[in-house]
C-alpha cells in the first residue's frame, strides 16, 4: 500500500470529475444533430429511446460499484489472481445481462411504450432508434465492470480516456452519419452503437494486465462458490439500495407534479443542480471505494482510517464549494435552463434549498464509496430502507408546506442518510481487523 495522501486521493478523484463532466456534451450533440432535421419528431424519438435504454442499463449500475469494492480489496490484498477473477465474472454477467435484453427487446419496448406513449411518428422511429441500439447493450453493461476494476486499481485516468473516447467517437459518427450522410435517427443510433464497442475494446485494453500471467489463475478462480455468492450478496444489496433511492427522487418528481405545472418545471430545473452535485463528489466518492477497500484487503487499520478521513474532508469541501457557486451562480444558471419567466422566478425562491443540499448531504455521498470499499453493502441497504422511511414520514408531516414542505422533506432524507451511515461508520475499520 502506498500512503494515503491528499494528492493520492485527487489523483483518483480529478479524472472522475473531469470524466463526468463529458457525459451531458454527449446527450446535447444527439440533440442538436437531429434538430437540424427541422422536425420535432427526430428529436422526441432520439430522447424517448435514450431514456428507455438509459433506464435498463441503470438496473445493473451494480456492477460498477460492486466490482470496484471486490477488486479494491483483491488489489490490497496482493491477490492477482482474485483481482482477475473478479473482473471475469463481472464481464461475465455484463455480457450475458446484455444478451438477455437482446432477447427479450420486444417485450421489455412494449412494455415502455404501454408506460409512455408518444405519436405514431415519434414511437416508429425511437423504435428504430432501440432496435438499433440495443445490439451494444453487452458492450455498455460490461463497460460498468471495466470501470469499477479499474477505478479499483487506481486508473482513474485511462477512466477518464475511456469516456472521452466513447463521447468522442460518438460524437463524429453524429456529425457524419446525420449531417454529412443523411441518415437522421437511424445514424445517431449507429454512431452510439460503434462507440459503445470500440469503448469496451480500448477499455479491455486498458485491462491487459489481467489478462497477462494473471489470467490462468483468475479463470481457475471464476467459478469460485464463496466468491460468487459474495459477489451475488454485494451486487443485490448495491442493487436494492439504488432502486429505494431512485424512487425517493421519482416521489419527489411525481409529488411535485400535484403543484402545477410551473412548479414542476422549477423543480426539474433544480434538480440538474442537484446531477451536478452528484458528478462532482462521485470522483471522492470512488476514491473512497478504492482507498478504503484496497486498505481492508491490506488489514491496514490505520490507513482504513486515514483514507475515510480524506474523503469524507474533501468530499464536504467539495460539496461546500459547489453550495458556494450554487448560491453565486444560481440566478445565472436557472436563466441558461429555463426561459418562461414564472419558471424562473418559481426555481429562484426554492434555490435556497439547493445552496443548503451539499451541508446535508455530502456526507452521505462520501460513506456510499467508504461503505461499498469496505463491501458494507448489506449495512447500506439496511440503512437506506431506514432513511427511505424517514422520508416517507417528513413528506407526510411537511407536504401540506406545499413544495418547500417537498424541499424540506429531501433534505430530512440527506440528513438521515448522512447521519445514520456516520453513526455506523466504526464498522468501517472493524472490517479491516477481521481474518482475510
Amino acid at each position: 500500500m502506498s500512503s494515503i495522501t491528499h494528492g493520492r486521493v485527487w489523483r483518483i478523484a480529478g479524472p472522475i470529475v473531469l470524466s463526468n463532466a463529458t457525459v451531458p456534451l454527449l446527450g446535447a450533440v444527439d440533440t442538436g444533430v437531429v434538430g437540424q432535421m427541422g422536425a420535432a419528431a427526430p428529436i422526441g424519438a432520439v430522447g424517448l429511446g435514450a431514456v428507455i435504454l438509459a433506464t435498463l442499463y441503470w438496473v445493473f449500475g451494480f456492477l460498477r460499484m460492486g466490482t470496484s469494492g471486490l477488486a479494491a480489496q483483491a488489489q490490497g490484498a496482493g491477490d492477482g489472481a482474485e483481482r482477475t477473477a473478479v473482473l471475469l465474472r463481472a464481464l461475465v454477467v455484463g455480457l450475458g445481462a446484455g444478451l438477455v435484453l437482446i432477447l427479450l427487446q420486444l417485450a421489455l419496448f412494449a412494455g415502455a411504450f404501454a408506460v409512455a406513449p408518444a405519436s405514431g411518428e415519434v414511437e416508429a422511429l425511437a423504435r428504430t432508434y432501440l432496435a438499433i441500439r440495443i445490439w451494444g447493450a453487452p458492450a455498455t453493461i460490461a463497460l460498468y465492470a471495466v470501470t469499477g476494476w479499474l477505478i479499483a486499481v487506481e486508473r482513474t485516468r485511462a477512466v477518464f480516456v475511456l469516456q472521452v473516447w466513447i463521447n468522442g467517437i460518438n460524437i463524429a459518427l453524429d456529425l457524419w452519419f446525420v449531417l454529412g450522410l443523411g441518415w437522421g435517427v437511424p445514424g445517431v443510433a449507429i454512431a452510439t452503437l460503434i462507440a459503445e464497442w470500440t469503448g469496451l475494446a480500448v477499455g479491455l485494453w486498458f485491462c491487459r494486465d489481467a489478462f497477462g500471467p494473471a489470467l490462468v489463475a483468475g479463470l481457475a478462480r471464476i467459478g469460485d462458490r464463496v466468491a460468487l455468492v459474495r459477489m451475488i450478496a454485494v451486487n443485490r444489496d448495491i442493487m436494492i439500495r439504488s432502486v429505494v433511492l431512485q424512487a425517493c427522487f421519482t416521489a419527489f418528481v411525481f409529488l411535485g407534479a400535484r403543484h402545477g405545472d410551473v412548479t414542476l418545471a422549477a423543480n426539474q430545473v433544480l434538480l440538474q443542480f442537484l446531477g451536478i452535485l452528484s458528478y462532482a463528489l462521485d470522483g471522492f466518492a470512488f476514491a473512497a471505494e478504492t482507498l478504503v477497500g484496497q486498505a481492508i484487503g491490506a488489514r491496514a487499520v490505520s490507513d482504513v482510517r486515514q483514507a475515510i478521513r480524506l474523503s469524507l474532508f474533501w468530499t464536504v469541501a467539495g460539496g461546500l464549494a459547489l453550495g458556494l457557486g450554487f448560491w453565486l451562480a444560481g440566478p445565472w444558471l436557472i436563466d441558461l435552463m429555463a426561459t418562461d419567466p414564472l419558471v424562473r422566478q418559481e426555481a429562484r425562491a426554492y434555490l435556497p434549498w439547493i445552496v443548503a443540499a451539499p451541508a446535508f448531504g455530502a456526507l452521505a455521498w462520501a460513506y456510499d464509496g467508504i461503505y461499498i470499499g469496505a463491501l458494507l453493502t448489506a449495512e447500506m441497504r439496511r440503512l437506506m430502507l431506514v432513511s427511505a422511511a424517514l422520508y416517507g414520514l417528513a413528506i407526510f408531516v411537511l407536504l401540506p408546506f406545499g413544495n418547500h414542505g417537498l424541499w424540506a422533506a429531501m433534505m430530512v432524507l440527506f440528513t438521515a442518510r448522512s447521519l445514520l451511515m456516520h453513526w455506523r461508520s466504526p464498522r468501517v475499520a472493524a472490517q479491516a481487523c477481521l481474518p482475510g
